[in-house]
Formats: structure tokens, sequence, C-alpha cells
């Protein structure tokens, strides 16, 4: 963690000031991984300890829930309907949308009318539990964390504007995450790099011996 925090200084330090705020970028350059097997790509969201600068978008399908109760988007049968007729709606709505969460009755209508836009996506939406509240709450702080073809994972974990514990807090979040995911947890992790959006890349020392992440 120290060795985090002390990157993420010297990126705030490194960076010029700009007429917008900035956001905290998280690189990690992975290697020894056949990205070709696709057992080793992924697509998973990782709930942060802080909000990132920007809370995720959500939207929510069903029929019972208001939007005024959730503080989210609710989208009801007849606009699930309306957007399966109207692929270009859909695609914009997956394109803006972070998160997708859906009472368990509207699935196979969902599947019916947007499995094809939102499967390839990796946006099926999840199952709403019986108290939907803290669920949504979480996963507005949540990121998307996705391996590909690249050998490499870029995300968004904090704004300009945020004191360094809470950025080094996200960071250290999603690596411990990669190191639990990755087949060969932390010996899959080349280099690890912060910066800010329009600043130099600073690498994080890790590993206790000079090694660097």
């Amino acid at each position: 963690m120290e060795n985090i925090l002390k990157a993420v200084k010297e990126a705030r330090e490194k960076s010029k000031k700009r007429n917008f705020v900035q956001t905290f970028e998280l690189i990690v350059n992975l290697k020894d991984i056949d990205l070709k097997n696709p057992q080793n790509r992924f697509n998973e969201i990782v709930i942060l300890p802080h909000h990132p600068g920007k809370e995720a978008s959500i939207v929510v399908f069903s029929d019972s829930l208001k939007e005024e109760e959730l503080g989210v988007k609710v989208l009801k049968s007849q606009d699930i309907e309306a957007l399966g007729s109207n692929k270009r709606e859909a695609k914009k709505l997956a394109k803006t949308t972070d998160f997708f969460f859906a009472e368990p009755q509207l699935m196979p209508l969902i599947g019916k009318s947007l499995g094809q836009v939102l499967g390839p996506r990796g946006k099926i939406p999840k199952i709403l539990t019986s108290d939907p509240k803290p669920l949504i709450e979480t996963h507005k702080k949540a990121i998307r964390i996705r391996l590909k073809e690249s050998p490499v994972i870029q995300c968004p974990v904090g704004k300009e504007n945020m004191n360094d514990e809470v950025i080094a807090e996200n960071i250290q979040t999603v690596l411990n995450f990669l190191e639990e995911k990755l087949p060969k947890g932390k010996n899959n992790i080349k280099n690890v790099l912060i910066k800010l959006t329009m600043g130099p890349p600073v690498e994080v020392e890790f590993g206790g011996k000079g090694r660097k992440s």
C-alpha cells in the first residue's frame, strides 16, 4: 500500500494542471498468460471501496419498482419490448449503461428482446435481490475489469480532486482482485502503472525486494 501511495503522489506531481478534472488511470501489463484460451479472458465487476469519481450508470428492469425509490433509471416490460424493436436505441442504452439489474420474471423477455445486444457486451442483467437498494448503491462504486485479446488491463480508479489515500485504496482493491483472478496470480503481472489522463505513467514498486510492478 505504501508503494502505491508513493506512486499516486508522484503521478500527481508529474502531471501538469489542466482545465478539467483528470482521471487517475491504472494500467496493469500482464505476462505468461495465454489469451487464446477463453478461460483466461474475463469481463468482471469489481466493487471499489470508494467511488472512482463518477458513479456507475445503472438501469433496472422492473414492473414494480420506481425510479424515485431506487435513484436510478427503471424500464418496464413495454420499454423492453420497444427496445427490442429499435436496435439503435438498444445499442445506445447498452453503450451508455455500466450495469443492468432485472426482476427474475422479466429475464425471458429481456433475453428475447435484448439478448443479442447485451450478451456480446457482457452486460446481461444481474437478478435483483429482495432488497435491491443496497445492491444498487454498492454497484454505484463498481468498475468493469476486462481482459480480452491484449495482455493489458486499464481502468479508472479516481479523480485528481480525490485524496491520495482514497485512490490508493481503490488501486489496492483492483490488484487484490487480479491476484486472485489471474491463473498465476501476481506472477502474471509484468508491471503496474498509474497515470493521470494527460500525465506520464509512473511505475509502482512491489514485491518487497526492489522489484517493480
